[in-house]
């Protein structure tokens, strides 16, 4: 397993104190010169698909299960695991002071055609959708989205932007 990065977000002031450890799996889904992502409207975001392993799931087991909830993708086959990101930031519940966030990416194939979906309330009240769109559109959209400093800006915006412009320089040239 590959340490992509470490992500220390800039709110953050020590990496001390109570801790909420997490672990999630995330998909890159590549056709042609698009990938597959998440669009939320409530932060103005494109993400990469995927989330949170349960206690006791088998890592690809929890990646096949977000990719088909959150967009509809059927017949995922996962391909390669492509690394990991360390992500540590604040945490909004009272009883931890930040987060340790785990991030697996995994490259991954799924059937043309998407499923519906079946996301959780909260990210239909956040406005997800799966979408099909260029790597360089979506780095380009949530960079503009960091310089503006919007006030909807979600807390993992640099992890996502750091992973699609990893993807560009590694990925993209060796699927054109």
């Amino acid at each position: 397993m590959k340490l992509l990065h470490e992500l220390i977000h800039p709110e953050l002031t020590t990496r001390e104190g109570r801790t909420l450890r997490r672990h999630a799996a995330r998909g890159i889904v590549l056709r042609e010169e698009k990938i597959l992502l998440l669009f939320t409207e409530r932060y103005n975001d494109f993400s990469l698909p995927g989330g949170g392993i349960d206690e006791g799931e088998e890592i690809t087991v929890a990646l096949k299960r977000e990719l088909e909830e959150e967009t509809g993708a059927r017949d995922v086959q996962v391909k390669e695991h492509y690394g990991f990101l360390e992500e540590y930031r604040p945490h909004w519940k009272p009883e931890y002071d930040l987060m340790h966030m785990t991030s697996h990416f995994f490259v991954c194939d799924v059937a043309a055609e998407l499923a519906d979906v079946r996301m959780e309330s909260y990210e239909i009240a956040n406005g997800m959708k799966p979408v099909w769109v260029s790597v360089s559109e979506a780095m380009h959209h949530n960079r503009q989205v960091m310089v503006r400093r919007e006030k909807t800006m979600g807390q993992s915006i640099q992890r996502e932007t750091f992973m699609l412009e990893k993807i560009s320089r590694e990925l993209m040239v060796q699927s054109a």
